[in-house]
């Protein structure tokens, strides 16, 4: 299929998801709950930061350099993960890329569909991946397409995988983990764990490629929520897309004024406010203090929700409580609901449809039954 017209049926396919997940992205609510035990980031910074780079293409390798100019102008350093069967990654740009600071990591053998399709061509990949995640050192993975199979990934000798998200229902494999947080993946059958980062602002390529968006509203509104949680924002760009000349915009370009803008803003909006880290950094720090097992629910990061009593009394707490205990819910509150047996509440109750635990009755003025 052309990629003009891959583009074309993508954009058709995101404007209906958006409409249809609009309660979850850009932003999901349940996904701010912090991890247990959670004491803060290094130096008591309001949230993490970390900058990553998908090089899919040729295209974008020769693009690299621009890229590392424009994050070193703002006082920023990233990893950039390459796709080591498609093209050839010269030692000069990787020793490069380490000696100006910046981080190495691997986005796949080939860029060409989902990896985890079969166990058998799993681990024809997974094998040529070590070989080269111990040539360069590195400690990190992203699958291409960001597909993903967290028990598989122990195959992998990473310190961290990258290839999850809070949210992005617009994803080939759309089950976010539900969490603006790093987690720890438990070790199986001899296994070590690793550390999972997910994602947490949304992708160049869906925002300006195949939205069409002509600003960075998107990831500001997004970062300002992450801040207020405390939690961790990380962001994918892709040098391939990216048109650093400022020239006319090719059908799958986007002008690089808008990343610059955008961290033209994190410097200024939010000095010192952030702990600005690599991955593998923050890998680390996450394997040393927050090592604990963790508990999926269909893919999504299983929290300890915290309760609410709410006491049904009289008829007017019914429709004055239902939308707050729906908004409640929303946010991953669980909400325990008690009603008298009075004034028609438990049958006005019933009509809404909520769940209560029937308790008391309306004795009028006999204070001894009220006793």
């Amino acid at each position: 299929m052309p990629r003009r017209l891959q583009i074309y049926l993508r954009r058709k396919f995101i404007n209906r998801k958006m409409l249809l997940n609009k309660n979850i992205w850009p932003i999901d609510k349940t996904a701010a709950a912090p991890p247990e035990g959670w004491q803060g980031w290094p130096d008591g910074k309001k949230f993490a930061l970390v900058l990553t780079h998908d090089v899919e293409t040729e295209k974008g390798l020769n693009k690299c350099r621009e890229l590392m100019n424009i994050d070193e102008k703002f006082g920023f350093r990233s990893s950039f993960n390459f796709v080591i069967g498609d093209y050839q990654i010269p030692e000069e740009l990787l020793n490069e890329l380490q000696t100006r600071g910046f981080e190495i990591g691997i986005h796949g053998l080939h860029h060409d569909g989902n990896i985890f399709r079969s166990r058998k061509v799993f681990a024809e990949h997974a094998a040529q991946i070590n070989q080269t995640l111990k040539k360069w050192n590195a400690a990190g993975f992203r699958s291409p397409s960001m597909y993903h199979n967290l028990d598989w990934l122990h195959d992998l000798n990473i310190k961290y995988d990258a290839s999850t998200f809070d949210t992005d229902p617009f994803e080939p494999q759309p089950d976010g983990m539900g969490t603006i947080f790093p987690f720890w993946v438990e070790g199986k059958n001899g296994k070590r764990g690793y550390v999972e980062l997910p994602y947490t602002l949304s992708q160049d390529f869906s925002l300006f490629i195949l939205m069409q968006h002509e600003n960075i509203d998107i990831w500001k509104t997004k970062l300002d929520w992450i801040v207020k949680q405390g939690g961790m924002a990380l962001l994918i760009t892709h040098p391939d897309y990216i048109n650093f000349a400022n020239n006319k915009l090719k059908e799958n370009e986007y002008s690089v004024k808008y990343y610059a803008e955008f961290l033209r803003h994190i410097k200024t909006e939010y000095a010192g406010q952030y702990w600005h880290v690599l991955p593998k950094d923050l890998a680390k720090f996450w394997a040393n203090n927050y090592k604990t097992k963790i508990m999926l629910d269909h893919g999504r990061i299983k929290h300890k929700k915290k309760k609410i009593w709410i006491d049904l009394d009289n008829t007017p707490h019914i429709p004055f409580f239902k939308p707050i205990i729906d908004e409640l819910n929303k946010r991953g509150y669980e909400c325990v609901l008690t009603a008298r047996d009075a004034y028609q509440v438990l049958d006005l109750a019933d009509r809404y449809g909520m769940k209560y635990e029937k308790i008391g009755h309306h004795y009028g003025k006999n204070k001894l039954l009220k006793v």
